[in-house]
């Protein structure tokens, strides 16, 4: 009895030994890249690691502060992402290989997880400075965003189809969200342009520190820049003291990754998302209008494998 007690203890220590010999299970680093902290992308980001982290098993989710975009997608070109937030026009433009918006050559690595919520063009002005309309633009200071940023190429799209261009402006600066209000605050700059989801954090900061003007963005002008933008409305109250509803375009955003990831992954990702999406909502109120019902429209990319194989599980894709 003592003898197979103690064969028994043996047999026990060697296979704990050899157990704690194995390396334990490689982790799948998900870099999330977003915007500035002061956008709606960094919340959003925030939102999908927390999720990755409770609902994926075998990845190490992060999230990264960038400048949005273009900075985005060259980056996962680069393999320096894995999953990443990016404008439906930069995302068309990378896929074309624009030089103009900021593309040495084809980004041929992007592939789509989905289509995610509407950016709105949001161009706000101090109410001291009179500006009303995107007229009364001329001669002022305008924060366009960073330069080459899915902001910057969405201002450069509203200025070429009004007429205009930064040559009309007194100062052009190409600032972050949270920089641009914190100039206007300080009567440095008197407008800024930010392509965002409603009720971003920057100009509602904005608004609760000073008066403002919200510029319209008119439907007829909106058609002529064409799509992926669209018309749309910033309704009444979004921000402190913004009584009138305001015509603006709108873009979609998008969530992508790149193709070297794997099918496996992708999938449990997409899954994971969809089935917790009201972490999103709770992140942002820009997150209420992710719908899974909407999770290809306007995708310019081809969809990742993984994706695409959740998508048929929901019917989505026949």
């Amino acid at each position: 009895m003592k003898k197979s007690v103690l064969r028994a203890g043996l047999f026990a220590a060697v296979a704990a030994g050899a157990l704690a010999a194995q390396p334990a299970q490689a982790q799948q680093f998900i870099n999330i890249l977003t915007g500035g902290t002061s956008g709606v992308y960094y919340p959003m980001g925030v939102a999908l690691a927390k999720i990755y982290t409770d609902k994926v098993q075998g990845v190490r989710p992060s999230v990264q502060a960038t400048k949005a975009s273009v900075e985005n997608i060259n980056l996962l070109q680069a393999g320096r992402g894995e999953v990443a937030l990016v404008l439906g026009d930069s995302l068309r433009d990378a896929w074309a290989g624009s030089t103009e918006a900021g593309f040495k050559s084809k980004m041929d690595r992007m592939r789509g997880i989905a289509a995610f919520y509407p950016n709105y063009i949001q161009i706000v002005a101090l109410r001291s400075s009179g500006i009303r309309t995107l007229a009364d633009l001329k001669g002022k200071r305008l924060s366009v965003g960073a330069a080459r940023s899915g902001t910057e190429l969405n201002a450069r799209a509203v200025f070429a189809a009004a007429g205009m261009s930064y040559k009309d402006l007194s100062k052009t600066e190409y600032l972050p969200f949270g920089e641009s209000v914190e100039l206007m605050k300080n009567r440095q700059l008197d407008a800024t342009l930010q392509s965002a989801g409603l009720g971003v954090a920057s100009i509602r900061d904005l608004a609760n520190s000073v008066e403002i003007n919200v510029v319209e963005v008119p439907a007829d002008l909106v058609q002529k820049i064409g799509p992926p933008f669209v018309a749309a409305t910033i309704p009444a109250n979004t921000y402190k003291g913004q009584e009138q509803a305001a015509a603006t375009a709108a873009v979609v955003n998008f969530l992508i990754t790149r193709s070297t990831l794997s099918e496996e992954i992708v999938y449990n990702l997409t899954k994971a998302m969809w089935e917790n999406v009201g972490e999103l909502a709770a992140a942002h109120s820009a997150g209420r209008l992710v719908k899974l019902e909407n999770a290809l429209a306007g995708m310019s990319v081809p969809l990742h494998p993984g994706a695409e194989r959740y998508y048929k599980e929901k019917g989505l894709i026949k």
